[in-house]
C-alpha cells in the first residue's frame, strides 16, 4: 500500500510539539524509565539523580502533551508513558514519509 506524503496542518503541529517534547534530554529520559515501569515522582527523582521540582516541571510538560499519564492512588500521583499516542504519532510521520 502506498503511504501518504502529506500530512494536515493540525497533524504537523501535533507532530511538532511531540518532537519538542522529546527533543529534551530530561524529558526523553524519564519518558525511557515510565517505558518500563510506572512511577512517582520520588522515584523518578531517584532513578534519574535529578531534584523532584525538576521531575514535575517536566511531567507537566509530558502530561500536556499526553505523552504521559498520571493516576492518583491515595496521596500519591503515579505516571505511566500513554505508549499509545505515542505509537500513534510516530505512526503518523512514518506514514507520511516516501516510500523508498
Amino acid at each position: 500500500m502506498a503511504r501518504k506524503n502529506r500530512i494536515d496542518e493540525t497533524s504537523a503541529l501535533e507532530l511538532a510539539q511531540t518532537f519538542r517534547l522529546l527533543g529534551d534530554r530530561t524529558r526523553l529520559r524519564i519518558m525511557l524509565c515510565l517505558a518500563r515501569k510506572e512511577m512517582g515522582v520520588r522515584a523518578l527523582s531517584k532513578a534519574l539523580n535529578l531534584n523532584q521540582q525538576v521531575i514535575s516541571h517536566h511531567l507537566g510538560y509530558l502530561r500536556m502533551g499526553r505523552l504521559v499519564t498520571k493516576r492518583r492512588t491515595g496521596m500519591r500521583s503515579i505516571y505511566s508513558l500513554n505508549a499509545a499516542n505515542l505509537a500513534d504519532q510516530l505512526g503518523r510521520f512514518a506514514r507520511a514519509l516516501p516510500d523508498t
